[in-house]
């Protein structure tokens, strides 16, 4: 059996690490990697509730609490942190969250690894073939239309259990907003998703059977604790990145990753 979870906990080590350098680099949780690392660990060693991908999906979730904030506080130093942007549409990001962490718990695995490959995918071929140019606008929605905004960003990650980054850093730059700005705030947003996301993932799944051991509602705390210490490290190295780097080279390594996590989970979804 030792033998079996050596070559998991180096998986789980490996994805927390690549967790925390792109959480840092491109404003993103990290969920969009561990989402489907966690799936593979928690499979390989022969659990398979009916409800899999939520323990994936919550487990993520309370991991994004520690990499946004050790990302933003990171951002902040170098003062790419909007806080007004945060203060204005957190709230209601936090309400997104909560909804869509209920729709969550009421699909089935294979139909929350379907929502999660197709929205990743459309994320991640809009940041590959999209124009950096393309705008909405040059100034940010009014009261109304941010409401809307910052309530799908919520819902969707949560849906997810990614950071949020995946659809604030292309809609922020979509009106205008710097592109090395937006992935500095986006972190921000994975705080005010993941802490309420992560409460309400503790408070279902009581009633799963077949869960990892010390799997408290829907969330595996020895996860949780392992990846948090592991992109504690390399969340810092991802921030000193985001500010050397090109913000084309930002999209197309944020596009890549999150086309390749897609298209797997899809077929794993779909045979």
């Amino acid at each position: 059996m030792t033998g079996a979870l050596l070559p998991l906990l180096a998986i789980l080590i490996a994805s927390g690490a690549v967790a925390g350098l792109i959480s840092g680099l491109l404003g993103v949780g990290g969920g969009i990697v561990l989402v489907p690392a966690f799936y593979y660990a928690f499979s390989a060693l022969g659990y398979h509730p009916d409800q899999l991908m939520q323990i994936c999906v919550a487990t993520s979730t309370g991991t994004i609490i520690f990499t946004s904030l050790r990302s933003v506080t990171s951002h902040m130093k170098r003062g790419s942190v909007s806080v007004d942007l945060l203060k204005s549409w957190g709230p209601f990001v936090a309400l997104g969250s909560v909804l869509g962490v209920l729709a969550a718990t009421r699909l089935e695995s294979s139909e929350l690894e379907l929502a999660f490959g197709l929205l990743g995918l459309c994320i991640g071929l809009y940041m590959l073939l999209g124009n950096s140019n393309w705008r909405i606008s040059e100034t940010l929605p009014g009261r109304g239309l941010s409401i809307v905004y910052s309530m799908f960003i919520g819902f969707f990650s949560a849906l997810m259990g990614v950071g949020g980054g995946s659809f604030t850093v292309p809609l922020l730059t979509a009106y205008g907003f710097p592109p090395v700005k937006a992935v500095g705030t986006s972190p921000g947003f994975g705080l005010a998703l993941s802490v309420p996301g992560f409460l309400v993932f503790l408070m279902a799944g009581w009633h799963v059977s077949g869960k990892p051991p010390l799997t408290v509602g829907y969330v595996n705390i020895p996860a949780v604790v392992l990846i948090v210490l592991t992109t504690m490290l390399t969340v810092p190295l991802g921030v000193r990145l985001a500010h050397s780097l090109k913000p084309q080279t930002l999209r197309m390594i944020f596009a890549c990753l999150v086309l390749v996590v897609a298209v797997n989970t899809l077929r794993e979804a779909i045979f």
